[in-house]
């Protein structure tokens, strides 16, 4: 994908804002070279993880400028320690694919002989007086032979299946890394931007609390009001301001917890830049079955699960081969060089060049069970695998329902908060004038702060949890990082 196509997507009208900042993400990771966005398919992965080596060193952040969520999955993508060790292991399996196809060449070794050796040789008396000959032989033999295996019922090809397999599940292991690390930045990112709100709601608190506590102290300027009223409002405005402490140490500790997540050094000096004018995702475009099947064929870990599965497959072949014979050519070629000499009579030198040649069938007939017993393993791996691809299915469902029972839940939540907070600032904004006109007492303006200061952070974590539960759609349906639709949409959207 080149940065035109990027943009386009960018300015559809079809695509949510949200989704377009994960998007982007997977562009800027393609554009730099990189393996970490692009998660088209497990053998992409893998073969880019082969070509490309990962970023050294820690992530380094520039304090004075705000990150947006796409900045931060890109910078986590390539520095985070986890996907540079899931890239490394996709590196290795490639490697090893590549040792089992070198089986299918044939193995050429050089060796060169360099001796002396002084022999005794019986000879008859007549001929040699001692009955024996003094021969020394010095010998020069450089050497090539060369191994090759002809046929061998399938064994090679099924370890070369098996190791393509295992350099696949290695790629779907970098998708599904760069995924959950994804998923993990954007619920850093959405927390901070909850802990930001909220600071900002507790300060709104502390300015309506020394609001209420100014009108009390007037009505007791002006003989309308007691003490204990005015102690009563100082309380809460000493409560407010306790609580925007406690909400600000909560944001630095949230940008400590983001800057961890990016692989930078863990620092609160981090800006973000939250888009709090962005609009919200308010509608799901697929049903629960369309989910479900969705996750089923597009979730990384699925997909690893079924590569082992064709893995152990592969190796139960593998298993099986072992029983039957091998075809083998043998060979070599030297040039060998003999320079004789004897204590009796003359030898003559030669230097001549020499080779053999043999095809044999080897074939091993007993070996203690060993044969056996790697099969009954290699078909036990392959059962276990199965159960586990199970497992993972029935997991991933139920992943998929939670998901989508919280962001429909998230929907509802932010509706009755936003509902909640208009009402709730209308009944203090009310009560706080008739206490001043003292129709009503400090008791009741009091209640109406607790419950607007309620409503603020109501509202405020349910803004963030819509996002974060759209972008827990994404991930449980491994569409994260993905170019696909998403699974939500804006209401604003409708009208195009």
């Amino acid at each position: 994908m080149n940065w035109k196509k990027c943009r386009l997507i960018e300015y559809s009208p079809s695509a949510n804002v949200l989704f377009v900042s994960l998007l982007l993400a997977f562009c800027a990771a393609q554009a730099l070279g990189q393996c970490a966005g692009k998660v088209s398919s497990p053998a992409a992965a893998a073969d880019c993880a082969a070509r490309e080596t990962p970023r050294e060193g820690t992530a380094i952040l520039d304090p004075a400028h705000p990150y947006s969520l796409a900045e931060l999955i890109d910078v986590a993508e390539h520095h985070n320690p986890n996907t540079r060790v899931i890239w490394e292991r996709a590196k290795q399996k490639a490697r090893e694919l590549g040792v089992a196809k070198s089986a299918y060449y044939p193995e050429l070794e050089g060796l060169a002989v360099f001796g002396d050796e002084r022999l005794i040789n019986p000879f008859p008396e007549p001929l040699a007086p001692r009955g024996y000959v003094m021969v020394e032989l010095p010998v020069v033999k450089p050497e090539v032979t060369l191994q090759y295996l002809i046929f061998d019922f399938g064994k090679r090809e099924a370890r070369v299946d098996s190791a393509k397999q295992e350099k696949f599940v290695a790629g779907a292991d970098v998708i599904q890394v760069n995924q959950a690390l994804a998923f993990r930045v954007a619920s850093a990112y959405y927390q901070l931007v909850t802990a930001q709100e909220r600071l900002e709601a507790t300060q709104d608190t502390l300015r309506t609390a020394q609001t209420t506590q100014d009108a009390a102290e007037n009505r007791l300027n002006n003989g309308l009001a007691t003490l204990p009223d005015v102690l009563n409002a100082r309380a809460e405005t000493a409560q407010a301001a306790f609580d925007e402490e406690s909400a600000d140490g909560d944001e630095k500790i949230a940008r400590v917890a983001l800057t961890e997540a990016v692989g930078a050094d863990p620092s609160p000096n981090v800006l973000i830049d939250s888009q709090r004018s962005a609009p919200l995702p308010e509608k799901l475009t697929m049903s629960i079955d369309a989910l479900i099947d969705r996750a089923t064929k597009d979730r990384p870990d699925l997909m690893a699960q079924t590569l082992r599965i064709r893995s152990e497959e592969a190796r139960i072949r593998a298993a099986r081969a072992e029983y039957k014979p091998q075809i083998v050519l043998s060979g070599s070629v030297a040039q060998t060089s003999l320079w004789p000499t004897a204590d009796y009579g003359v030898l003559g030198s030669a230097s001549e060049p020499t080779w053999s040649v043999a095809l044999g069938i080897r074939w091993r007939i007993f070996d203690g069970g060993a044969r056996k017993n790697e099969l009954l393993i290699a078909e036990s791996k392959r059962r276990e695998a199965g159960d586990e691809l199970t497992a993972k299915r029935d997991e991933t469902t139920r992943e998929v329902w939670t998901a989508y029972i919280a962001f429909r839940t998230a929907l509802r939540k932010h509706d009755a908060a936003v509902a909640l907070l208009e009402s709730a600032n209308a009944s203090y904004s009310a009560s706080l004038e008739a206490y001043k006109y003292g129709v009503k007492n400090l008791v009741d303006v009091v209640t109406a702060e607790d419950q607007l200061a309620k409503a603020r952070l109501s509202s405020v974590s349910a803004r963030s949890e819509l996002f974060l539960q759209a972008v827990n759609l994404e991930f449980a349906t491994g569409n994260l990082l993905r170019n696909q639709p998403p699974a939500t949409r804006l209401k604003s959207q409708d009208a195009h």
